[in-house]
C-alpha cells in the first residue's frame, strides 16, 4: 500500500506517525507543500496511490476521477472542514471517504480569543510598534459587556462562546442548525441571521463554508453593524467578502479584524489587506497543536487504515 499525505500540519509532525505506516508495511509519501498541492499536480500524483490524507487541497471530481483510474481506493480529510473536497463525487466514484470531526474546537476557539483580545488592546499593533523603536499607548475597549456575534455554533463556535462568557461579554448566537439546551438559551442569545448585527462589538466567524454560507458577510451586513465593529475569522476564507471588508476598513467603519483565513491562501503579495496596520493575520493554523495533531491524525490513519482493511496493531498509537 502507498499513501499520499498532504495536509500541512501532519507533514510538520510527520515523524511521530511514520513508525505505524511502518510497522504495517504501508509505503509514506510527503511531498514539500506551503499551503495545497494544485489539482494538476494531483492529477498527476494521485493514480500512483492507494490511498491519501487530504489537506486543504482541492479534492474535486476531477482529482478523484484521475486517482480512481490508477490504484486510489480511499481518502480521508484531515480536520474538520469539507468545503474543499467532493463527497458526491467520492460516492459516485465508489471512494470511501471521511473527515475528523470535533478534533480542534478547543484550539481554535483559544486562538479566536486571542484575536478579539488582540483587537480589543491592540496588542499585535503596539508589538509592532515596540519592535520599530515606537512606544505607542492606544487606548483599547474592555470585553466585559461588549456584544460577540457569532457565526456558527458546532463543536469551534460552542467552545468560543464559553471562553467569551468567561470574559464577561454578551453572546448572540446565529445558526440554524444549533439545538441549544435550555441552558444554553438562558446564557446566550440565539437568533436569525442578520438579525441584532447592528448591536455587536466583535463579529466572529467560525462558521462551515457552503453555498449560503460564502461571502455572507459582505458589504450589506458590514455597511449594518455599527462604527467600529471588530472582525474576526477562524472558519474559512471566503464567508468574508474581502472587497467588502477592505472598503469598510478604509473609511474605519470597521475599526480592524483578524483574519486567520483568506479568500486566496497564501494571502497575495498585493493584497490591499496587508495595508491595514490595526489587523491581524494568519497562516489558517488555528489548529494547529502539537497535542490537537497528533489527535487528528491518529484519527485519521485509524479511519483510512479501517477503508483500506488495515488492521492496526494494538501499540499502534503509543509512541
Amino acid at each position: 500500500m502507498k499513501v499520499l499525505v498532504s495536509c500541512p500540519p501532519m507533514l510538520g509532525q510527520i515523524d511521530r506517525f511514520r513508525p505505524i505506516f511502518e510497522a504495517h508495511h504501508v509505503e509514506l509519501v510527503c511531498p514539500q507543500i506551503v499551503q495545497t498541492l494544485s489539482e494538476d499536480e494531483l492529477c498527476a500524483m494521485l493514480p500512483d496511490f492507494d490511498a491519501w490524507i487530504i489537506g486543504d487541497d482541492p479534492a474535486t471530481h476531477r482529482v478523484l476521477a484521475a486517482g480512481k483510474k490508477g490504484r486510489l481506493k480511499a481518502v480521508v480529510k484531515w480536520g474538520v472542514g469539507v468545503d474543499n473536497v467532493d463527497f458526491e463525487a467520492c460516492r459516485s466514484l465508489g471512494l470511501p471517504v471521511s473527515n475528523t470531526p470535533n478534533m480542534f474546537g478547543e484550539e481554535v476557539a483559544d486562538v479566536a480569543l486571542n484575536y478579539i483580545i488582540g483587537l480589543a488592546r491592540q496588542t499585535f499593533w503596539i508589538d509592532r510598534c515596540v519592535r520599530q523603536n515606537q512606544w505607542v499607548k492606544p487606548a483599547g475597549i474592555s470585553l466585559r459587556d461588549k456584544k460577540v456575534g457569532l457565526l456558527g455554533y458546532g463543536d469551534i463556535g460552542q467552545a468560543i462562546a464559553k471562553r467569551c462568557q468567561a470574559f464577561g461579554m454578551e453572546l448572540m448566537i446565529w445558526d440554524p442548525f444549533a439545538r441549544p439546551s435550555a441552558e444554553e438559551e438562558a446564557q446566550y442569545s440565539f437568533l436569525p441571521f442578520p438579525s441584532g448585527v447592528e448591536e455587536v462589538d466583535f463579529l466572529v466567524s467560525a462558521a462551515a463554508l457552503n453555498d449560503k454560507t460564502n461571502k455572507i458577510i459582505n458589504d450589506s451586513i458590514l455597511a449594518a453593524c455599527k462604527p467600529g465593529v471588530r472582525v474576526v475569522n477562524v472558519s474559512r476564507g471566503p464567508i468574508i467578502d474581502e472587497n467588502s471588508l477592505v472598503s469598510h476598513l478604509k473609511t474605519g467603519h470597521v475599526h480592524s479584524a483578524a483574519l486567520d483565513v483568506f479568500e486566496v491562501e497564501p494571502l497575495p503579495e498585493d493584497s490591499l489587506l496587508r495595508t491595514f496596520d490595526q489587523c491581524i493575520f494568519g497562516t489558517h493554523n488555528g489548529s494547529n497543536t502539537v497535542d490537537a495533531v497528533i489527535r487528528a491524525s491518529h484519527e485519521a490513519i485509524r479511519l483510512l487504515f479501517g477503508f483500506l482493511d488495515i488492521e492496526l496493531k494494538e501499540d499502534s498509537f503509543n509512541s
